[in-house]
C-alpha cells in the first residue's frame, strides 16, 4: 500500500503541535492520583491545574469554568445536555442549521423532555444572518449555539495563526482557482469570508468516496463528505442546509506546513481521477441500459 504524501484532511485530525507534544510527555510521567496528597500526586495536580489556567486564558474564561473531557464530541453533549440539567423555567434552545451533529444530536433529545429548539437557517454561503439569530432568542432562551471558526491549538495557535493564515489563504485561493478550470465541479463557501485553510467542493457525476479511495492511491488524502457524517451514508447536513449539491463533495484542508507543490499535485491528479470515474459511470449505465432492454418482452 502507497504510503500518504500529500496530507489534506487537516481539518479532521493534525499532528500535534511541538508544545503540545512536550505537555503530554510531561503528563505521560506525571501518573500520580492529582486527588492524593503525596509529592507525585501533588506533582500531577499541579500539572493539572498549570494546564486549565493556560487554556482558560487562551480561551478567555475562568480557570474553574474549564472542564476537561476526552474530546470534543463530549464536550459538546456535555454543554447541551449539562445546561438543560440545571434549567428550571427556561427550556428553549437556539441553534444553527449547521452545528456539528454532537450539538444536534442533543439538542433534538431534549425536546420530548419539554425543551423547544428553534434552527436557524444560512444562506448559499453556510452563513448565519446575526438579525435572524438574534430574533430567535427569547426571554426562556437557556442556550445559543453557534460555532465560531479561528485556529488554535490553544495557546500557540492563537499567536501563530494570525502569521499563517495570509499564506494559507493563498494556497486556498491557488486550489480554488485550478478547480475552477474542471466541469462539472462546484467550488462551496463565500470568496472570502471563509476558514483560510479549506476548501470544499462538490463534483457532478462522481461518487465522492470513490474519488477519495483514487486520490488516496495516489498518495493524497482528502475527505469525503463534512467531518461529523464521515461514518454514514447520509448526505452533509451542512451542504444541505446551504442548498449546495452534496453528491460527491469532497473537502481539502492543510496543515500548517502545506504547500504549493501539495496544491499543485492534489490539481495534477484530480482531473484525471474525475474523467475515469465518469468513464465509468457512463460504461455501468450504459450495460444496465442494455441489459434492461434484452429483458424486454419481444
Amino acid at each position: 500500500m502507497q504510503a500518504t504524501e500529500t496530507y489534506l484532511d487537516a481539518a479532521s485530525t493534525t499532528p500535534l503541535h511541538p508544545d503540545a507534544r512536550k505537555a503530554l510527555e510531561q503528563a505521560v510521567d506525571a501518573y500520580g492520583d492529582p486527588a492524593r496528597l503525596y509529592g507525585r500526586a501533588r506533582r500531577a495536580r499541579l500539572l493539572l491545574d498549570q494546564s486549565r489556567e493556560r487554556v482558560a486564558a487562551a480561551l478567555g474564561a475562568r480557570a474553574d469554568e474549564v472542564v476537561f473531557t476526552s474530546g470534543g464530541t463530549e464536550a459538546a453533549n456535555l454543554a447541551v445536555a449539562g445546561m438543560a440539567r440545571g434549567a428550571r423555567r427556561r427550556r428553549h434552545l437556539v441553534v444553527s442549521a449547521v452545528e456539528h451533529t454532537a450539538v444536534l444530536a442533543p439538542a433534538r433529545l431534549l425536546e420530548p423532555q419539554g425543551f423547544e429548539v428553534t434552527e436557524v437557517g444560512v444562506d448559499h454561503y453556510g452563513r448565519v444572518d446575526p438579525a435572524e439569530l438574534a430574533a430567535a432568542v427569547r426571554d426562556d432562551t437557556l442556550l445559543v449555539c453557534l460555532q465560531a471558526a479561528m485556529a488554535a491549538a490553544l495557546e500557540a495557535r492563537s499567536v501563530e495563526g494570525p502569521a499563517e493564515s495570509p499564506r494559507l489563504e493563498r494556497l486556498a485561493e491557488r486550489l480554488r482557482a485550478g478547480l475552477g478550470a474542471i466541469p462539472d465541479l462546484v467550488v462551496h463557501g463565500h470568496p472570502s469570508q471563509r476558514l483560510p485553510h479549506l476548501v470544499a467542493f462538490s463534483v457532478l457525476y462522481v461518487e465522492g468516496e470513490a474519488l477519495l479511495l483514487l486520490l488516496d492511491g495516489e498518495g493524497i488524502a482528502v475527505h469525503s463528505g463534512s467531518s461529523c457524517t464521515a461514518d454514514t451514508q447520509e448526505p452533509s447536513h451542512v451542504l444541505a442546509a446551504m442548498g449546495a449539491i452534496t453528491h460527491g463533495s469532497v473537502r481539502a484542508s492543510f496543515l500548517a506546513d502545506a504547500t504549493e507543490a501539495d496544491v499543485d499535485r492534489l490539481l495534477g491528479v484530480l482531473p484525471g481521477a474525475i474523467e475515469d470515474l465518469r468513464e465509468m459511470a457512463e460504461l455501468d449505465s450504459q450495460a444496465l441500459d442494455r441489459a434492461g432492454r434484452s429483458g424486454e418482452p419481444r
